[in-house]
Formats: C-alpha cells, sequence, structure tokens
C-alpha cells in the first residue's frame, strides 16, 4: 500500500501521455475520494479515458518504460470500449484505464471532472471526477458489492463530511435515484451525520 501523493506520482506518468494525445480522462475511486475526503493508503488508481483506436500504439510506446502493458489488451479494450490495465514497474501500483462508453452514470463524470494541481510536481495538475460523481460512483461499486466493503463505505462518508457544505445535493438526489442507489445515500447522509431528507 502506498500514499496518495505516491499513487498520483505514478499516475501522472500516464496521463502525462494521454494530454500529449489529447485524450480526455478523469481519475476517480480511491484517489478521487482521498482528494475530495479522508485520504487513505491504495494500491491501485482508477482512470475514465476516452482513447481511439488511432491513440493505441503511441500510447503503448509513452508508457512501455515505465509500465508493464499488454498491447493487445490496450487495443482489445478500446475497440469494444471496457478495460485495461498499467503495473508500474518501480512500485506495483496498479493503473487501471476505464473506457468512456454511452454509461448514464460515465458521461456526466467526464463533463464534470476538475482539474486539480499536484503537490510537489512543479505546477502539474490532474484531472478528477467531481466529488458527486466519487459518491455515487463508490455508492454503485458499493451496492454491486453486496453492500459489504467497508473500505468504499468509508470513502463515501469521507468525501460527505469533509464536503458536506459544497456539495449539489440536487444532483445526488437526482442521479441516486436514476442509478437505484437512493437508499445507500439515505443512510450514508444519516451516517455522516446530515440529514437523510436530502436523499
Amino acid at each position: 500500500m502506498v500514499s496518495p501523493e505516491e499513487a498520483l506520482k505514478v499516475v501522472l506518468e500516464v496521463t502525462r501521455h494521454l494530454d500529449e494525445l489529447g485524450v480526455p480522462y478523469a481519475i476517480g475511486g480511491s484517489l478521487a475520494s482521498s482528494l475530495h475526503g479522508i485520504p487513505r493508503t491504495t494500491q491501485d488508481a482508477d482512470l475514465l479515458a476516452d482513447p481511439r483506436p488511432g491513440n493505441v500504439q503511441p500510447f503503448v510506446a509513452g508508457v512501455s518504460e515505465a509500465f508493464y502493458v499488454s498491447p493487445e489488451r490496450v487495443a482489445q479494450a478500446v475497440s469494444r470500449r471496457s478495460s485495461f490495465n498499467l503495473v508500474h514497474n518501480g512500485t506495483g501500483i496498479k493503473v487501471d484505464v476505464f473506457l468512456l462508453k454511452a454509461d448514464p452514470m460515465a458521461l456526466p463524470e467526464m463533463v464534470r471532472r476538475r482539474a486539480f494541481p499536484v503537490p510537489g510536481s512543479s505546477g502539474a495538475s490532474l484531472q478528477f471526477a467531481s466529488a458527486e460523481d466519487t459518491i455515487l460512483q463508490k455508492l454503485h461499486w458499493f451496492l454491486i458489492g453486496n453492500r459489504t466493503s467497508e473500505r468504499q463505505w468509508n470513502d463515501v462518508l469521507g468525501v460527505l463530511k469533509i464536503q458536506r457544505k459544497a456539495l449539489d445535493f440536487e444532483y445526488l438526489k437526482d442521479w441516486a435515484s436514476r442509478t437505484g442507489v437512493e437508499d445507500l445515500l439515505r443512510q450514508a447522509y444519516e451516517d455522516a451525520g446530515l440529514d437523510p431528507a436530502l436523499a
């Protein structure tokens, strides 16, 4: 397990090549919840990205020195709009890249992403999913994981507690209803000390 700061340095090695190719991306998962909420250690990073077939070869060439990467898996994932991963040679940190597709949650997540500076990186910035989209994605993964992941749940509570005064509660309510996590959002509000009626 590594700190969010260490993981972000690895992610920056990936996103630098995405930026060079003009490929939009958004960082989600535990790195996003650590940014918006309570930081925790991790061994992987999640990216939502929108590469095209013409990006595969230059992207693989760019990352292959620092990461273990399968060109075939990347090409297949881009073609199928699925996912692939990279493993950093120096740290073993895994970067999971999920391809943007016509997913009701992914499209607004990409549109609403925001740039945040990377500490100690000479002015570099990274694109992160918003606090609201991070909460919704975490609730989704908690739901499909049979509601058993304490890490996912605690990540949600951390973002709610830290961002409580800045959240768009109408957006959360709307998308929780669309994605079937209204009951989880209501419980999360209660556990975080917020009014459950907001959900």
